[in-house]
């Protein structure tokens, strides 16, 4: 792992790209496999905050750097579900790829709709870190949503509606979940920037606390196809040498199918932060 500072993490030489779509941001003079002085973290941190998701292109990271690279901004954490595929603490192996037989991670090729890591959890994941190891010729796309961009579209009857409202999570795969069932506000309030943000996913919320089953499969319905409008979200066609991080506080993410006998790779990693979702 390379430790020494880099001349391309001058501070003065950082710069920030917005994408134009309502979350995503480029960070350009980041060299994320060597050491960055605080004011650089400081500037990259202000960024993921604006912007919710960033991206460094052209990186070159072995799994000890990323999780270096991921301690400024959070405790990286083993991930709930384990994998093969890798021997570096709090590296989560995303692939399709079989090796004698075995997948050497998780996920698969399939698509994967929107959803925020971990709300499944008592205490979700804060930041989420994903660098691109290899990626297939076509397909594998991932988009992400604003939160923030969700909310502040919302009717003000239905903001008024969600007020106090909390709701299940549970993730598909059941030995995946915690024993008990996790409920979470369904309106959060962002614990750095005070902003509101939409906080249900198709994946993983299930039920609202307290309504009925028919209402609040319909309120979920309405929120999940509010959410689903391209202009909440910023959509990410991946290179080898990316890296990817989001605040799963105030995105969610979803993932395009590729062809099955393609090769992807990718290594995860994810902070707490002990954050807990309150309104």
């Amino acid at each position: 792992m390379t430790t020494a500072r880099s001349p391309a993490n001058d501070p003065d030489q950082i710069e920030v790209h917005p994408s134009g779509a309502a979350l995503g941001a480029e960070i350009v003079g980041v060299d994320a496999a060597c050491a960055l002085p605080s004011d650089g973290v400081a500037t990259i941190r202000k960024a993921l905050m604006e912007h919710s998701v960033i991206v460094l292109r052209d990186q070159r990271l072995d799994g000890e750097a990323q999780v270096q690279f991921t301690k400024y901004f959070g405790a990286p954490e083993i991930h709930v579900r384990a994998t093969a595929g890798s021997t570096v603490p709090g590296i989560f192996v995303v692939s399709n790829v079989e090796e004698d037989g075995r997948p050497i991670g998780a996920l698969g090729h399939k698509a994967i709709d929107y959803h925020s890591d971990l709300a499944f959890m008592p205490k979700p994941g804060t930041l989420s870190a994903l660098y691109a190891v290899e990626i297939p010729p076509t397909g594998g796309s991932t988009t992400w949503c604003s939160g923030y961009a969700c909310y502040d579209a919302l009717d003000e009857s239905i903001k008024g509606r969600l007020v106090g409202l909390r709701a299940t999570h549970r993730h598909p795969h059941g030995p995946n979940n915690p024993p008990e069932v996790i409920d979470h506000p369904m309106a959060i309030s962002h614990p750095e920037t005070g902003r509101k943000a939409l906080y249900v996913t198709p994946t993983f919320t299930r039920s609202i606390v307290g309504l009925p089953a028919d209402d609040g499969e319909a309120l979920l319905q309405q929120l999940f196809d509010h959410v689903a409008q391209p202009r909440f979200g910023y959509s990410h066609d991946w290179r080898v040498g990316d890296l990817v991080m989001w605040d799963n506080r105030c995105t969610m993410h979803r993932r395009e199918p590729f062809p099955p006998q393609s090769r992807r790779i990718m290594h995860r990693t994810q902070a707490y932060n002990d954050w807990i979702p309150t309104p």
